[in-house]
């Protein structure tokens, strides 16, 4: 028998119940979220044959001054990548046999946001997720955050590319000098948070350790359009970021700098409190954020032991309807549920609609994580219409009481599964369900 337990598991730990699913995980959700978090990762059927972002890259760079050819792969070319990226990313969430980690992959690319917003990363946001995060979202911290921040689509969306040490030999023939952006996301986003004790000068700092910390060129470096340090642009002399001394040791210099920020207590702090936030409720108890961060630090950033210790914490098992699906959660858990297909410009399309393209997040900070932010009346009047519209078309194939029984049977309200129950026709039923608080909450 199904109950607000395996609840739990499908709709905040995974991504909503696919048919039999909930039956079948209530008889340990705990051990069987674990076990998907155990196994190794490999690359979904779904994401595989897809282009790497080093190719786009080097098409592009391989382009430059061919004004035509750079605006057709910006709208036209990277336009078409961008939809067979999004439907087979969305594709993978729907038809996972490990949903929990399918959201720790997603949770993990929203923190390190890349932005299809700005059209020169449009076709490399599908491989920044299939590349840096995916492979290392159950290994330490450290190892994904240097992924995260040397991946081509990073040095891009942030500028890095464009950063020069004003004293380096490029500097002082290039009127280009040091940009700060990436600098300041790492600190600010990626690890210490926006209370993490960092200044402005250690903005600085970590901008002038980073320099350098670029893309290989076609035709000239080994390895084109992957990550290549440029020891012309780098700021030569030593630096000094949040009291420790980093002698110039070219792009070993970077490296150590991320490792140390990767331990630093404030990053602990900052993402035991974005986890807590994303799997408890948007106001999560201080316990949780305390325990969560604690073993952070005791293991050194091991993303896996942090997943682990949130399916182990009686907190995230107490209250079933805490959190507001995302328009992103709200479209995958209904295809999950319903076993439809769309076609990869309808499946944008609607997550536009719904006011969340994939990777389209308005600013670095990525998507919000709080109810607050997806509960504007004309967002809630989308969501309705959403469901309304599936709702309709699943009417002669689908029956409202069975449905009900497979997603939120064990936390319905009475008066939601006697609505569904006694609706005048099938369509009508599981346009009720879809739209019901219990199935938008998660």
């Amino acid at each position: 028998m199904a109950t607000t337990e395996a609840f739990i598991a499908t709709a905040r730990f995974g991504l909503g119940a696919r048919p039999g699913e909930l039956a079948a995980i209530a008889s340990d959700p705990q051990g069987l979220l674990k076990a998907q978090i155990e196994a190794s990762i490999a690359p979904p059927a779904e994401l595989q044959g897809l282009p790497s972002a080093a190719s786009q890259v080097t098409r592009f760079l391989e382009t430059r001054g061919q004004e035509r050819e750079i605006r057709r792969m910006l709208k036209g070319d990277g336009r078409d990548l961008y939809l067979r990226e999004a439907g087979s990313r969305t594709r993978a969430m729907v038809a996972s046999e490990r949903p929990f980690l399918e959201r720790l992959v997603a949770f993990w690319s929203n923190h390190f946001t890349v932005s299809a917003a700005r059209p020169q990363v449009l076709s490399l946001v599908g491989a920044f997720e299939r590349e840096a995060i995916r492979p290392h979202a159950l290994g330490s911290f450290a190892a994904l955050l240097r992924a995260a921040v040397q991946h081509p689509a990073m040095l891009f969306y942030l500028d890095n590319l464009r950063s020069i040490g004003p004293n380096s030999r490029a500097g002082r023939w290039s009127k280009r000098g040091l940009n700060e952006n990436l600098a300041r996301e790492v600190l600010e986003l990626h690890t210490l948070g926006v209370e993490g004790g960092y200044d402005q000068e250690d903005v600085i700092a970590l901008a002038k350790i980073l320099t350098g910390w670029s893309i290989a060129r076609p035709g000239k470096e080994p390895r084109p359009g992957h990550f290549h340090f440029h020891a012309r642009a780098h700021e030569p002399g030593a630096k000094t970021l949040l009291g420790r001394r980093y002698r110039e040791d070219g792009v070993r210099e970077g490296e150590l700098a991320l490792d140390a920020l990767a331990r630093h207590p404030a990053t602990a702090r900052h993402l035991a409190l974005k986890l807590a936030r994303h799997f408890i409720a948007d106001r999560p108890p201080e316990s949780a954020v305390r325990h969560l961060a604690g073993v952070y630090n005791e293991t050194e950033g091991d993303l896996a032991a942090l997943a682990g210790a949130l399916i182990d914490m009686p907190e995230t098992w107490r209250e079933p309807l805490a959190k507001l699906k995302t328009p992103q959660d709200l479209v995958v858990s209904s295809l999950r549920a319903t076993a439809i297909e769309p076609e990869d410009k309808i499946l944008v399309g609607t997550l536009k609609s719904l006011g969340q393209a994939p990777w389209t997040a308005p600013s670095p900070a990525g998507w919000p994580d709080e109810a607050d932010a997806w509960s504007a009346p004309d967002a809630l009047v989308e969501r309705v219409e959403f469901a309304a519209a599936l709702g309709q078309r699943l009417g002669v194939h689908k029956d409202p009481r069975r449905m009900l029984a497979e997603t939120i049977a064990p936390v319905a309200m009475p008066r939601t599964a006697k609505a569904i129950g006694r609706a005048p026709s099938a369509g009508d039923g599981l346009t009720l369900l879809l739209a019901s608080p219990e199935f938008q909450r998660r």
